[in-house]
């Protein structure tokens, strides 16, 4: 199965994530910190499901990945709203989110959808976040979101995970490094062969870290933005022992 088949099957099983609120939240964060961006980075962008709406809105997006085939499915999405851009861009680019460099800084970068969980070791991050505040412009704004310690912990508490629909099943299993806080998510998913009623496996492996959001909060004022400001799941509460997902908004 190749994995440009799976990540068809990624938008059908994320249909149901809440693209609008990431959306919401973004636009939010413009207004309250006072940011007209022009040019913006998704990060970790997937299928462009949050780099595509964006473009529509009239901004210049460049949309990041380190998966070839991700991207191949996003620019086929993108050239199917090609003509309701109205002043809108989209350019994708194939690059580590450690190591990411477009040659010119941006007013914003975004990276959300906790891809920033991926990364497993604290050196990870540091790089991350230091190549991000490099690649803002002077005022520009970093937007992400993680899931929290207490996430993984309900993961592994609720776990094993099923789906059965016409079209698609899986199951889905985890288990988690308490010490480290680290989970590996192994889900085996069969997807139906359009106009046939053959299924095809797909097997898929994920490891994801949470970090303390106090440790990534010093973390990025210690590489120099000078604004760190923290909410959490879509509001912008404080996050609190049981916030699912913490958003960090920081300034350069």
């Amino acid at each position: 199965m190749s994995y440009e088949k799976f990540a068809y099957t990624y938008d059908r099983l994320m249909n149901s994530m809440p693209y609008e609120d990431w959306l919401r939240f973004v636009k939010e964060s413009f207004d309250r910190f006072g940011m007209k961006p022009s040019t913006i980075v998704d990060l970790g962008c997937g299928t462009g499901n949050l780099t595509i709406p964006l473009a529509l809105e009239g901004y210049q997006l460049t949309g990041i990945d380190l998966s070839e085939d991700m991207l191949a499915v996003a620019e086929q999405k993108a050239g199917e709203h090609k003509s309701r851009l109205r002043g809108g861009s989209i350019h994708w680019v194939q690059q580590d989110l450690r190591e990411w460099d477009l040659g010119e800084q941006v007013d914003v970068a975004l990276s959300i959808c906790d891809s920033l969980n991926y990364l497993l070791e604290e050196d990870d991050i540091i790089r991350a976040f230091r190549q991000t505040f490099e690649g803002l412009k002077p005022g520009g704004l970093f937007l992400f979101d993680v899931h929290t310690p207490e996430q993984l912990f309900a993961y592994a508490d609720s776990q094993p995970f099923f789906l059965n629909e016409d079209d698609v099943a899986y199951i889905w299993t985890s288990e988690l490094d308490e010490e480290r806080v680290q989970i590996e998510h192994d889900l085996t998913i069969f997807v139906k062969d359009s106009g046939t009623d053959t299924f095809r496996r797909i097997d898929e492996t994920h490891l994801q870290r949470a970090y303390s959001l106090q440790w990534l909060k010093q973390t990025l004022l210690d590489i120099g933005f000078t604004e760190v400001h923290m909410a959490a799941d879509f509001t912008w509460e404080q996050p609190t022992s049981m916030t699912e997902r913490a958003f960090f908004i920081a300034k350069k």
